[in-house]
């Protein structure tokens, strides 16, 4: 049994303190998770999003439209979604584009008028987003191939960002700046923007600042409420022409974040 006299004991004592501060240092610090709102904005390069609950009247229009201007896309869905639509769905899975979740069921997280609240409870998350995968994987989506997830009406907060991550999964949203995102807006709306509006402020944006639309991430919706007739959808093919004419590059999620 060794012997530690206290000439022993003051030697080894400033070693063992400097190994355990040591230990410390080494021990990898977790980052705050966060979410992906926009690519590398030195690249002219963006991404089209669309997401999908209750309508999909703009589906084969969309698709079409892409497959003619090969043109990659991200699809986001809630599990309602895939449920009502599996032949839309196949298709665009025949196409190669990707196809993630945007919830089972369309919760709002938080009140609109206070975002650092929640309307739901961790369990109630994850078990609204585990549907959402199940009915995916029902159509041969598998989770893997799936790793960006798209909050419904891109509404969230820091916990649902951490949540997301917990869950092994990439919290994404689009980038703010343009009004793509009001193409489901109905003329009955007070926030009602006409098609022309829409365009006009993609293309106002994209003047307006010294990046451009480097990086964006520009959603649009694959359906809206019939009571829309003038359908932002049917301009896509224009829209996807102008960006073009203007330096840009439209690419996959994967090729819009590889530096991330």
């Amino acid at each position: 049994m060794p012997i530690f006299n206290c000439r022993t004991l003051w030697n080894v004592l400033p070693v063992a303190a400097l190994w355990i501060g040591l230990s410390f240092l080494l021990v990898p610090v977790q980052a705050q998770p966060t979410a992906l709102t926009r690519g590398d904005t030195t690249k002219p390069q963006m991404a089209l999003i669309f997401t999908g609950h209750e309508y999909a009247d703009g589906g084969d229009h969309i698709r079409q439209v892409l497959r003619e201007q090969e043109v990659p896309g991200s699809f986001f869905f809630t599990g309602i979604f895939y449920e009502r639509y599996a032949p839309l769905v196949q298709l665009l899975k025949a196409d190669r584009h990707y196809l993630g979740a945007h919830s089972d069921h369309h919760l709002l997280y938080a009140p609109w008028s206070e975002q650092d609240s929640l309307l739901v409870t961790r369990d109630s998350f994850l078990r609204d987003l585990n549907a959402n995968y199940v009915k995916m994987e029902k159509l041969g989506i598998a989770r893997l191939e799936a790793p960006w997830f798209l909050p419904p009406y891109e509404w969230y907060n820091d916990s649902i960002v951490q949540w997301t991550a917990d869950a092994g999964l990439q919290l994404i949203n689009m980038t703010y700046g343009t009004l793509s995102h009001a193409d489901y807006t109905t003329p009955d709306m007070p926030n009602y923007r006409s098609s022309a509006q829409i365009f006009q402020s993609i293309l106002d944006y994209e003047a307006a600042q010294a990046n451009g639309l480097n990086g964006f991430l520009l959603l649009l919706h694959i359906g809206t409420d019939p009571d829309r007739a003038d359908k932002f959808y049917l301009h896509l093919e224009a829209l996807i022409g102008e960006l073009r004419e203007r330096g840009y590059r439209l690419v996959t999620l994967q090729e819009l974040f590889q530096n991330d």
